[in-house]
């Protein structure tokens, strides 16, 4: 049987997985933690703007499984805060264990606190995954999701430092470039100043730290909008932010808050001893990161070469997915590349041609989009999501943002792609 290796168990390398699976490999997942998702885990919004047409594009492709447990997940749907419409909200606190269980279900392995440090290479292609306990993983075909934040050197370099984020660089030691291991160079981007890196999107607040007024309210309503003092708003933060669909001035004028199980507090940090000063704030604590009174995790500090394809630039047999494969923001971004990355270490593995989506789709459109505004300067410094900014702009000129369920399956329907991945190649 052939085998697929991914490496890193984020939402691009599950949603990797399942359509290796689908596609008849064998599929082993290396996870440096105790918990599939990372940032899944702190995350949880979906559907929002261009978001909701890109879902539905995967699931008429046949990427339908991730995007049914974070619908059944769902605490909120159908709801709109600043600069976003119909978004689903799904429950951070449960979305990990259902996840383990449908991976378990499909025969998909997990291998958890096993941490990719090194490559055995033959060639242009890998042959191992060596492991920080010394054990070695052997495939035919690499998936590497290992996002790009981490290790805590980097935090401490480009941000606050260590804010001891949900990726627990202290506790199961620090991310490892697979990509650079095999030769290829790690691309960083930068900030809007030039600076490298950006500031992890938001923070956790534990809803029972918060008053009964507020906590109900957000509870009801999925958003909770609470204006700021005057001396409490900081605009520059915002261009700090990874995630620019939320540099929006209603950001830094009020607090933003919804409900993903936790409170999800829309900014990158916020000094405790002022957030307490604001009325149903008084005891509020942090969840993750634990240090979000200072800092926050810093992303985009390695990314990979690739092709539209998904595969690794001078690696015959590396792909990516995910933040690793370029300057995306999202969970439902993370799905996209991973589900297609998947299917294309099927195809190498039967010696047929990848796929690459086609850019009248909103999901090939951004792959093909971000792989060209990489390699200029000021496509460093910007970041591609379907819920916002640049592409999202782009979506809607280009007519491909829609709510239709039925429009977009008929447009994946007529690139012949409708379904394309459940079909079993091997």
């Amino acid at each position: 049987m052939y085998r697929t290796v991914i490496i890193g168990g984020g939402w691009a390398g599950c949603s990797a997985a399942i359509s290796a699976k689908k596609a008849g490999s064998e599929v082993v997942i290396l996870e440096k933690t105790d918990m599939l998702l990372g940032l899944g885990n702190v995350g949880g919004i979906m559907r929002n703007n261009g978001r909701f047409t890109a879902a539905e594009e995967n699931i008429a492709l046949g990427a339908s499984e991730v995007f049914e447990l974070t619908d059944s997940l769902s605490r909120h749907v159908n709801i709109d805060f600043p600069g976003h419409k119909h978004a689903s909200l799904y429950d951070v606190t449960k979305i990990e264990g259902h996840m383990r269980r449908l991976l378990k279900d499909m025969g998909i392995e997990v291998m958890l606190m096993s941490r990719a440090v090194d490559v055995e290479m033959s060639g242009r292609s890998i042959e191992k995954i060596l492991l920080a306990d010394g054990r070695e993983v052997e495939g035919d075909v690499f998936m590497e999701g290992t996002g790009s934040t981490g290790p805590m050197g980097n935090c401490l370099e480009y941000g606050n430092g260590c804010s001891m984020c949900i990726l627990r660089c202290p506790a199961f030691g620090p991310r490892v470039s697979i990509s650079q291991r095999a030769g290829v160079p790690d691309i960083m981007g930068r900030r809007k100043d030039g600076g490298f890196g950006a500031f992890s999107g938001s923070c956790k607040l534990d809803k029972n730290s918060l008053s009964r007024e507020v906590r109900e309210d957000l509870e009801r309503d999925g958003v909770k909008i609470v204006p700021l003092p005057l001396e409490c708003i900081n605009r520059g933060k915002l261009d700090m932010k990874v995630c620019q669909q939320y540099a929006l001035d209603e950001f830094a004028e009020n607090i933003v808050l919804l409900d993903t199980g936790h409170a999800k507090l829309m900014t990158p940090f916020f000094p405790l001893e002022q957030l307490r000063m604001v009325k149903g704030f008084e005891n509020a604590k942090y969840v993750d990161p634990y240090a979000g009174g200072k800092g926050n995790s810093i992303r985009y500090l390695s990314v990979a070469e690739r092709n539209n394809s998904m595969k690794v630039k001078n690696v015959d047999n590396l792909l990516c997915a995910g933040e690793k494969s370029g300057l995306f923001v999202g969970h439902t971004e993370a799905i996209t590349t991973g589900s297609l990355a998947g299917h294309n270490c099927a195809r190498h593995l039967k010696g047929l041609k990848p796929l690459e989506l086609p850019v009248n789709l909103a999901a090939g459109d951004l792959i093909s989009y971000a792989n060209e505004k990489i390699k200029t300067e000021e496509g460093m410094k910007t970041r591609y999501t379907f819920a916002g900014a640049e592409f999202f702009e782009r979506m809607i000129e280009k007519g491909l943002y829609t709510t239709s369920k039925s429009d977009i399956r008929k447009r994946v329907e007529r690139m012949d792609l409708l379904g394309i991945y459940d079909q079993k190649i091997i």
